[in-house]
């Protein structure tokens, strides 16, 4: 026997529409399923049923996932009045699945930011307590010593926490920069930059 979900929890979930919004399609006929139009959507369905919003095939799975390679100067937020945000590269047909970022990357840090409809997985892949590694490549400015390795391994204590340890490895140095790959399971402020920095090492470019 198939499991079923409310109509308007999977459109819901899909990121089609809200709850509120399924109840008003379906009163006005405009939801159809399994050549059916259905009126009440707390009708139960399956995933995998043939779903239609007027008169458009969706796609009922539970969740949407998107990988972006994100580019400098864009803040990771759902709007700012001040600079461009991670929405703006997206388009329009993923904005309306409602996907949310998953943890954030800043203004000036390059590289694979998440986007999900499932609020579980965000929570699961943000949250310390679950250990879900993030690596990075920084170039920072010096030569980074075995000493900065051992703290980064040891956790650094910064104004406001001590950070976990992390791993630091030495990619290559070149002409007094060395570019490092740095795998951390936390996702604080500037976290990264910050814990170089109390190393005494300025974070030139940074991408995970």
């Amino acid at each position: 026997m198939k499991e079923t979900i409310r109509l308007d929890r999977l459109l819901s979930n899909t990121g089609l529409l809200t709850r509120k919004e399924a109840k008003i399609y379906a009163r006005q006929g405009r939801i159809n399923v399994n050549g059916e139009t259905i009126f009440d959507s707390s009708t139960g369905v399956s995933v995998g049923d043939n779903i239609s919003v007027d008169g458009e095939i969706i796609d009922s799975r539970l969740s949407r996932h998107i990988m972006l390679n994100k580019p400098l100067g864009y803040i990771t937020a759902s709007k700012d009045s001040n600079s461009p945000t991670v929405m703006d590269l997206l388009p329009s047909k993923y904005l309306a699945l409602k996907c949310m970022p998953v943890g954030r990357l800043d203004k000036d840090t390059e590289g694979l930011l998440l986007f999900t409809t499932d609020g579980t997985l965000n929570h699961r892949l943000c949250s310390p307590k679950y250990g879900v590694k993030k690596c990075y490549h920084a170039l920072v400015c010096g030569e980074v010593q075995d000493s900065t390795t051992e703290a980064f391994q040891k956790g650094i204590r910064l104004s406001d926490f001590t950070s976990k340890p992390a791993s630091l490895e030495i990619i290559s140095k070149d002409e007094g920069n060395t570019l490092c790959e740095v795998i951390i399971t936390e996702g604080k402020y500037r976290q990264v930059r910050r814990m170089f920095l109390a190393c005494g090492h300025e974070v030139l470019k940074l991408k995970r």
